[in-house]
């Protein structure tokens, strides 16, 4: 298994109940602008994941966090997170992509539809590409040109990362060592948000009581 076992039992459950406040998004602000690679100026959770669970089957998967960030240029986006196994690999992911894209029509009538990235964390090999991140971005054939509104979904494959030196690692090399459970050390004293994710897994595990 290639991924830090304090949130890969019950993976999207674990993290989305340790994640989803407002205490908390400044964690998931810093993970969504080093992968995204983006200023993000404003961050808001968008409630419905919880909603969702009394009434879907519990073995749904809802992902981690859905999020409306506006960017430092005004951009708002819509973001959807998710850890995803082995099965059905882009279904689930083109699924989730249409989940997080298609609930923002619940909301205030007056807020405009805004371009949706999701990230899915795989710790499999899923595809030939070289480098553990990639962007998929659906479109049509006939167009020369992707525009900003075509689907955009990005994958981790956490199999896929590998580092040498460690001690210079970059904040972005230190979530992907973090989700992936390696120089744990290392990447918390690289950032105080990852610091904080491992302090709230471990006292989740600490109070956690099997049903």
């Amino acid at each position: 298994m290639n991924m830090n076992r304090k949130f890969v039992a019950k993976s999207n459950f674990v993290l989305r109940r340790v994640l989803n406040t407002e205490e908390n998004i400044d964690i998931l602000k810093e993970f969504i602008e080093v992968i995204l690679n983006v200023h993000i100026k404003e961050a808001k959770i968008n409630p419905y994941l919880e909603k969702l669970k009394d009434n879907l089957p519990a073995e749904e998967n809802f992902g981690i966090a859905d999020l409306r960030i506006k960017t430092n240029e005004n951009e708002e986006r819509n973001i959807g997170i998710q850890i995803i196994d082995g099965k059905h690999v882009l279904i689930k992911m083109l699924l989730y992509y249409l989940q997080i894209h298609g609930k923002q029509l619940q909301y205030d009538e007056y807020r405009k539809i805004a371009k949706t990235n999701t990230i899915n964390i795989l710790d499999f090999i899923f595809n030939d590409d070289i480098d553990y991140h990639s962007r998929m971005v659906v479109r049509e054939e006939t167009m020369t040109n992707i525009i900003n509104d075509y689907p955009e979904i990005h994958i981790l494959q956490l199999p896929k990362f590998k580092m040498e030196n460690y001690k210079n690692m970059t904040l972005k090399q230190a979530w992907i060592s973090y989700l992936k459970g390696e120089n744990i050390e290392e990447a918390i004293q690289k950032s105080k948000q990852i610091q904080k994710l491992d302090r709230l897994l471990e006292k989740y595990w600490r109070e956690e009581v099997m049903e």
